[in-house]
């Protein structure tokens, strides 16, 4: 066998792979999918902006709305404050236990709903569809005040209903503590946004390309073994999905709290403490800070989420 050698003080470069080719038809998507999304990405954009420009302004001053005059520049103090309060940590747990809580809870029922509709008779999918979607057509606050009422201690159901369980009573006080509290929030939410999940997770199944359900039935694979080598795996983009947008809504959880509990009993979120910071007691320098950390945990979660997945959108729809 011969070899070939090169001459002293010359190596052999490694040849680099071709650049990828862009075909005209996805030259002509793009620039469409421009066209169509890019006013209305510009509208986002500069709505967006100003508040977030305006918020980040506003935090580096000492301003109180109800004493103007006294404004004063103090930098980065306001950001030392709120990170060195234990409100502000104890709101940040409060956060993070409704949004893992409730998001792992949706990502659950939301397959499962997601597997019924792809599964059910034709003639029967857009009633159930219509039906599973019927809570997250409900408004949000309209949502928190039926779940509030069902749980009151004077005009709710749930006491008589279920006083047969082990600790329900006709004198449970669900918003007297702080993790019976919760657990109501969290039951709202979820009853609220899983369709929404379930939606997402269903566009995601519609994607599997059922040869390769076939392929996996024909070498005698089980269940189980179909969907998590082959139905999950091909859906991973659309997971991806519903978990950060779900995620992201669920991090800034408002109105249930503010409707069943007013942030009392410890259940006050962070964005209910940059509303009570700048609403109620009108400090707009430290409402504006929180509302800054606030957005930047917002941007890490869903930085972390794109990086954690790794997930290529525009493969995972076949660009080619």
């Amino acid at each position: 066998m011969s070899t070939t050698t090169l001459p002293p003080g010359q190596k052999q470069r490694p040849v680099s792979a071709p650049p990828r080719q862009v075909s005209d038809r996805s030259r002509s998507e793009r620039r469409l999918a421009w066209m169509l999304a890019g006013p209305a990405f510009v509208v986002m954009l500069a709505v967006t902006a100003y508040p977030i420009l305006q918020a980040v302004y506003e935090s580096l001053f000492s301003y109180r709305l109800t004493d103007p005059t006294n404004r004063e520049f103090i930098g980065l103090d306001n950001y030392w404050v709120v990170l060195t309060d234990p409100l502000w940590w104890q709101a940040i747990g409060v956060t993070v236990f409704i949004t893992v809580v409730t998001v792992a809870v949706e990502l659950v029922l939301g397959f499962a709903l997601a597997l019924v509709m792809a599964k059910a008779l034709r003639g029967l999918r857009p009633i159930l569809r219509a039906a599973i979607l019927i809570p997250y057509a409900v408004i949000t606050v309209v949502s928190a005040f039926a779940w509030a009422f069902a749980f009151d201690l004077t005009t709710g159901f749930v006491n008589n209903w279920f006083a047969w369980l082990p600790g329900i009573s006709a004198d449970t006080d669900w918003f007297g503590g702080t993790w019976s509290s919760l657990l109501v929030i969290c039951l709202a939410e979820i009853w609220k946004t899983t369709p929404f999940i379930s939606l997402l997770l269903l566009a995601g199944l519609a994607q599997v390309p059922e040869v390769l359900q076939e392929a996996a039935k024909v070498d005698g694979a089980t269940w189980w073994q179909r969907m998590t080598r082959v139905t999950i795996p091909n859906m991973k983009a659309a997971i991806m999905v519903a978990l950060l947008f779900r995620t992201l809504d669920a991090f800034r959880v408002f109105d249930s709290i503010f409707v069943m509990t007013g942030g009392a009993n410890g259940t006050e979120s962070v964005s209910f403490l940059a509303y009570r910071q700048t609403i109620a007691r009108l400090e707009i320098g430290l409402g504006s800070a929180v509302s800054v950390l606030l957005f930047l945990a917002v941007v890490l979660i869903a930085f972390g989420f794109i990086k954690g997945f790794k997930v290529d959108l525009s493969q995972a729809r076949g660009d080619k």
